[in-house]
């Protein structure tokens, strides 16, 4: 339990962080108007400021609270997966996906990434299709949430449920009125909070290298000799060489097709700032994705597992390292910085499923019924903050059911509907991208087939990977994403002949 100084401490600090995001949120409240307001901003903001925004969206709770929770459980091999391999892919996609969508999507005048995806193909329906896809995104808003609830709860001594509750209501109700010209700030500002803390965690375990790394890993192996090697054949995730570097390879380059990641550079005004803008976001995840490696000093200072007496969930180890091993003044800044990594894509989400639920399934729904000009941008954004209010309490009814019964982690339930949108997504944006004329056929039927392969492969446990109670999705979505790319150029080189011109993008 927190000591009553934590409390005190987390409670005024909590205060402090609630009326700090509330003055940017009326900021940019006031220069929201439109739904393409709300999407995208109407604010000029630099390169660096969106940098940030995007690495604080990319590296969420998941990186700061729940992934150190596998490598505390997994060791090494988690390490080099999750802070190395797919971080690797990421990069290299960011890079090269990033300029080329950014040009089309200027040009299309696109919103979300099914209007992208729509335009780019001339089709309404593929568009309402990525629509009703977003919905696995809330998959990922529950994890966050959950993450962020076993951190306050923890660090107030309170019950998780009001904590759910009450965390929900405020993010939810705040970004209902900002959206991105709030976003981009708040995420800057969070971005700052998640580097301290970042150097922090990875500093807090020095006195375990006072020997040198044989030494470190040497009290890893006293534990459990898998913590230590390079494959952990006991874990669900991590067992060989395949499902570290080929599969999470794989995921991390296909990652970077989320809405709140690849349409972060629709927000960049001006080409010549692209590059500093992809600078300033990868030489800060670098440090970001690193935080996994606090697990392995959590488990050193926990190695049965144990806080108090009583065993901890994975979800829950991180919070407790902070809240055991810091004294208070520290311990705060840290809480403050896991908040801020939860906000961060928090936000993000926030803004960008509603964003897609409203405009490519309800506008087209509703048609004229909505009206025209001003008339028609007003109901829409009240719309979206319906849209949100019904989202909030999906969230509150699910998040609260992976903390009451959740299968290993949380992780594993959001990495299953995240890992099966951006599958699904992966061949749509990059056709979309690098080749024209693109028969419709092709990336519809690499996205359908990408849906189908991910989900037969998990729930049917298709495959001697997905044999154990815990199923790695990586596994599924890899072979998702492979296989539904030899569908879709398939598809291309059989019907390209027969494509309509395209007439979205710069000839």
């Amino acid at each position: 339990m927190a000591s009553r100084e934590m409390v005190i401490a987390t409670s005024c600090l909590l205060g402090l962080l609630v009326l700090g995001i509330l003055l940017l949120v009326i900021r940019g409240a006031r220069q929201t108007r439109s739904m393409k307001d709300y999407a995208i901003g109407s604010i000029h903001f630099s390169p660096v400021f969106v940098g940030l925004s995007l690495a604080a969206s990319i590296t969420s709770a998941a990186t700061f609270i729940i992934n150190p929770g596998f490598i505390a459980l997994y060791g090494i091999s988690g390490v080099v997966a999750l802070g190395i391999v797919l971080p690797l892919g990421l990069y290299i996609s960011l890079v090269i996906l990033t300029k080329s969508f950014r040009k089309y999507g200027q040009t299309v005048k696109a919103l979300t990434m099914a209007q992208w995806i729509g335009q780019r193909y001339q089709s309404k329906g593929f568009a309402f299709f990525f629509g009703i896809l977003s919905l696995l995104l809330i998959s990922f808003i529950v994890l966050i949430c959950v993450g962020m609830t076993k951190v306050l709860s923890r660090s107030l001594n309170t019950a998780e449920l009001p904590v759910l509750i009450s965390l929900v209501v405020f993010v939810f109700g705040y970004m209902m009125f900002g959206g991105a010209n709030s976003m981009v700030y708040t995420n800057a500002i969070q971005a700052g909070m998640m580097i301290v803390v970042a150097t922090i965690l990875l500093g807090s375990g020095y006195q375990h290298f006072s020997g040198g790394v044989h030494a470190f890993l040497d009290k890893l192996a006293a534990i459990d000799p898998q913590l230590a090697t390079l494959t952990n054949p006991q874990s669900p995730l991590f067992r060989d060489y395949f499902e570290i570097f080929f599969c999470n390879f794989i995921i991390g380059i296909a990652i970077v097709c989320q809405p709140h990641i690849i349409t972060k550079s629709l927000l960049i005004k001006e080409d010549r700032d692209v590059n500093r803008f992809l600078w300033v976001a990868i030489g800060v995840e670098c440090l970001f994705f690193l935080v996994v490696f606090a697990g392995l000093y959590a488990r050193l200072s926990f190695p049965d597992l144990r806080a108090e007496g009583q065993p901890l969930r994975m979800d829950g180890i991180i919070s407790a390292y902070v809240v055991s091993e810091f004294p208070v003044y520290i311990g705060i800044i840290l809480i403050l910085g896991l908040l801020a990594a939860g906000l961060s894509t928090l936000e993000g989400l926030i803004q960008s499923v509603p964003t897609s639920i409203t405009s490519d399934i309800l506008e087209p729904l509703l048609g004229q019924r909505l009206g025209s000009g001003q008339a028609r941008e007003g109901r829409l954004i009240l719309l979206n903050k319906a849209v949100i209010a019904l989202l909030a309490i999906v969230t509150i009814v699910v998040s609260y059911d992976q903390l009451v019964h959740p299968s290993l982690s949380v992780g594993i339930f959001a990495q299953n509907g995240v890992y099966a949108y951006f599958s699904a997504a992966f061949i749509p944006v990059l056709f979309g991208i690098f080749l024209k004329n693109v028969p419709l056929a092709a990336p519809l039927l690499a996205s359908v087939s990408a849906i189908l392969i991910h989900f037969a492969i998990y729930y049917g446990r298709i495959g001697s990977y997905m044999q154990g109670e815990i199923r790695n999705p990586a596994i599924a979505a890899t072979f998702a994403i492979l296989i539904s790319t030899g569908v879709g150029l398939a598809v291309y080189l059989l019907m390209r002949n027969k494509a309509r011109p395209d007439l979205t993008l710069p000839q």
